[in-house]
């Protein structure tokens, strides 16, 4: 099983920073966010994963390589615990440039010869999943059940659907087979509350789907997987997984500044420090108002 992170895009809703700076190399406390992601990779297994960048987007390649002159300096000095820390993960990272911004569909077909025909774990970097199970691992357990390409889903509130793709499930249960997913639907026309969450397995069917979709598509509209996976959705070879574990949206500012709160609490050097100083504001700002 291979991976592969498509993360290529501009972040407009982050610019100024994302201007020079990749949205995937933002830290959430003193880890890149796209660090967790590759990581969940790891922890299932994947062994080969390949990110799909772009011309701006070098110093996120170079984050993965070995660092020699930190390293030497680390081993002069003993500095054991700081060389721990800048240890590159135990897994192949492969890079490919999207030379045009062309869509998650264009990004897919790029990919065809490095997964070859075998099924790959796509992860997009807005969303991080943190739980006993890594993400990636849950589905690959499904496929294997499966057989088909998998969605992640979690049950989401009416008034939050419209910034989704939303299932239509054949059936109930943790594991269920889809209709047809509907991308962003109106408020009050999603067919249900389970939307799709940036990780997905796909089968080696999935190529020939975006190639049959690509020549249909409106060349000035962005090219989605989304017809791709409806496609295989018409021949009952599209599952979903209810996915067990915390979902953080890193995908717009606010999310990613709640997220690395959030974060910030799981770790026991912070969690004290930065709950006293958010009491702190608490209390500040509602004094202020009650002025």
């Amino acid at each position: 099983m291979k991976g592969v992170i498509l993360a290529a895009g501009y972040a407009t809703r982050f610019l100024p920073a994302s201007k020079t700076i990749p949205k995937e190399m933002f830290p959430l406390i003193d880890r890149p966010a796209i660090d967790f992601i590759v990581q969940e990779m790891a922890d299932s297994g994947i062994r080969d994963i390949l990110l799909v960048s772009s011309r701006r987007k070098k110093v996120m390649e170079d984050y993965f390589d070995r660092e020699v002159e930190l390293s030497s300096e680390f081993s002069k000095s003993n500095e054991y615990e700081k060389l721990e820390v800048i240890k590159p993960i135990e897994a192949n990272i492969f890079t490919l440039r999207q030379q045009h911004m062309m869509g998650t569909g264009n990004a897919l077909l790029l990919v065809e010869p490095f997964v070859a025909n075998e099924p790959f774990v796509v992860a997009y970097p807005d969303d991080i999943v943190l739980g006993e199970t890594p993400l990636s691992k849950q589905l690959i357990e499904t496929w294997e059940k499966t057989g088909t390409t998998v969605l992640a889903v979690k049950k989401m509130e009416e008034d939050q659907l419209s910034r989704y793709g939303v299932i239509e499930p054949y059936n109930s249960g943790k594991i269920m087979k889809v209709k047809k997913m509907v991308e962003k639907p109106k408020q009050g026309t999603a067919p249900s509350h389970f939307a799709s969450f940036g990780r997905y397995l796909y089968t080696s069917d999935i190529f020939d789907a975006l190639k049959s979709s690509d020549k249909n598509h409106s060349q000035s509209e962005e090219f989605t997987q989304t017809e791709a996976i409806n496609h295989l959705a018409t021949k009952g070879l599209v599952s979903a997984i209810k996915f067990e574990g915390t979902r953080y949206d890193l995908g717009e500012p606010l999310g990613f500044l709640t997220s690395a709160l959030n974060i910030g609490l799981m770790r026991s050097d912070y969690k004290k420090s930065l709950l006293k100083e958010m009491r702190r504001l608490i209390d500040f700002h509602d004094n202020t108002e009650r002025r």
